[in-house]
């Protein structure tokens, strides 16, 4: 088939960026069969949809079904969405949707936007919304239940492509790090159960450096109170300092990165960075954790709180990410990086993969 008859595609990714890297193997696959690839993204996912290979174009919409904080519905948002769906004159729609979640409110506007054919993983009875009704997986990563489905649809990775998180080419952060070797530490989550309380985040980057190693703790605009505080004297705080772009960077050149289940944590992987992940187990790290790099979950998976999807710690003073040692972040890091510090007793809760 030459490139001309190639189709314009269309992959769907409403949630945050973390959700958007994830998807990153399955565009790869998208593009290479198709003339043209646009990513419909939500606000927090676009930034990232930028940085993703074999992207043409990022549509942006905050869909009322998704999200922390969904907007209400509105006829003029609708309308805005459908005429950029219009004028995209996609021939395929591919929709990813996490496990929980349901792909029939925007399969039903990429019909009436005249998209002639829509894929998506749904349990629901999806009438005549879907063209291909496709079942993920059990347990399946969600990273892996992406490409399936864009497999399943007619989309195969180009060869040489290992399938792993990408992203584009990321800058030099040299004049915001320092030339010196360093770990990050990213104290933030949108969902505050998925991160250490800010103290437990403090006492590990003062643990970090005592043994030996250079601390740079990241986070956004809006974080920066939590990162001065976590940072105090011990570590360079660049809160609000980077956009996702030099994050990337920052994380790129680090020998590793302590994260929560968060989308920094999975840009992390997308640049080839070993992770220490905090996981909470409110959702299964099965499906969430750091894919396609060597990384070391920490965490109690049968805390109270495991399965519950909650967004704040049920369980009081947040046991399964802040009763971890300090000795397990040391050994952690220690098992990622080689560094010789002391790693003291500890009890192994994860494992390097």
């Amino acid at each position: 088939m030459t490139p001309a008859r190639l189709p314009r595609t269309l992959v769907v990714r409403l949630d945050s960026s973390g959700d958007v890297l994830l998807a990153g193997p399955a565009v790869r696959a998208v593009a290479a069969g198709s003339s043209y690839t646009a990513l419909l993204c939500g606000p927090q996912g676009a930034p990232a949809g930028w940085m993703l290979p074999g992207v043409d174009d990022v549509l942006t919409h905050d869909a009322p079904w998704v999200g922390l904080e969904p907007p209400p519905v509105t006829r003029a948002a609708t309308r805005q969405l459908m005429e950029a769906l219009t004028a995209g004159r996609f021939d395929r729609a591919i929709v990813l949707v996490s496990y929980h979640q349901s792909p029939l409110p925007i399969a039903l506007l990429l019909k009436l936007a005249g998209i002639g054919r829509t894929a998506a993983d749904c349990e629901d009875y999806p009438g005549a919304l879907l063209d291909l009704r496709h079942r993920r997986r059990p347990r399946r990563h969600e990273a892996l239940a992406a490409l399936d489905l864009a497999r399943a649809a007619g989309f195969q990775l180009p060869p040489g492509d290992d399938g792993r998180l990408r992203v584009l080419p990321s800058p030099h952060t040299t004049h915001l790090t320092g030339p010196d070797p360093y770990v990050v530490v990213h104290p933030g989550a949108a969902v505050p159960a998925r991160a250490w309380t800010p103290d437990r985040a403090a006492r590990a980057v003062a643990a970090l450096s005592a043994a030996g190693h250079r601390v740079v703790v990241t986070g956004g605009r809006a974080e920066r109170e939590l990162t001065a505080r976590v940072a105090g004297r011990q570590a360079l705080d660049l809160g609000g300092a980077t956009d996702l772009p030099q994050l990337a960077g920052v994380l790129a050149a680090s020998r590793a990165v302590v994260a929560g289940n968060t989308g920094p944590a999975h840009l992390a992987a997308a640049v080839g960075t070993p992770v220490v992940s905090l996981f909470a187990p409110v959702v299964p790290a099965e499906r969430w954790a750091p894919y396609g790099v060597p990384h070391v979950l920490l965490g109690d998976p049968h805390a109270a709180c495991a399965d519950t999807r909650a967004r704040h710690c049920p369980v009081p003073g947040h046991p399964c990410l802040d009763g971890i040692g300090d000795a397990e972040v040391l050994a952690a890091v220690a098992a990622l990086t080689d560094h010789p510090a002391d790693q003291g007793e500890h009890t192994e809760r994860g494992a390097a993969v």
